[in-house]
């Protein structure tokens, strides 16, 4: 049978409970079409990049389903139908993955821990200097250029004597 990984995103008013009976309501669909559901995996609730009925944040669930097309189509079918269900999207997949996915990964590098040196992270010296636009002490830029009386530009540099009349 096909291999497939099948993410959904559930509506922020849910619980965390009712998203997991999502998962195994369409766990259930799977198996009853002759397919098996080897991983549920919820990855909690995440902020999504753009308002999707009115929702700004979504449940995130993946499953890896190994079942025959008819199941998938019926899964999604009622998918579709739920309120509950923003959006899902399945992809057909060679093998399925082994251990946590890589968003349960990413939570588990929060908790390394510290970087070991106290210093920045090796992004040029910058010195804690102002970046902004908010003025500040500027930088570069080559020589500065003034304006003389008449609108013409005149370039001053450290090399040249500046001298009294």
């Amino acid at each position: 049978m096909p291999l497939y990984e099948h993410v959904f995103l559930a509506r922020q008013d849910v619980t965390s409970q009712q998203a997991e009976a999502l998962a195994e309501q369409y766990k259930g669909v799977i198996e009853a079409h002759g397919g098996s559901v080897p991983k549920v995996e919820p990855w909690g609730l995440k902020s999504i990049a753009f308002r999707v009925r009115k929702n700004r944040k979504a449940h995130y669930t993946l499953m890896n389903i190994d079942a025959p097309p008819a199941a998938i189509s019926e899964m999604e079918r009622q998918m579709a139908i739920n309120e509950d269900i923003l959006r899902f999207m399945t992809v057909k997949v060679e093998e399925l993955e082994e251990g946590p996915s890589a968003m349960l990964q990413k939570r588990d590098r929060d908790d390394r821990g510290e970087r070991g040196f106290g210093g920045d992270r090796g992004f040029g010296g910058g010195g804690g200097r102002d970046r902004g636009f908010g003025g500040g002490g500027g930088g570069g830029g080559g020589a500065r250029r003034f304006r003389d009386r008449d609108g013409g530009d005149v370039e001053a540099s450290a090399d040249v004597e500046q001298t009294e009349e």
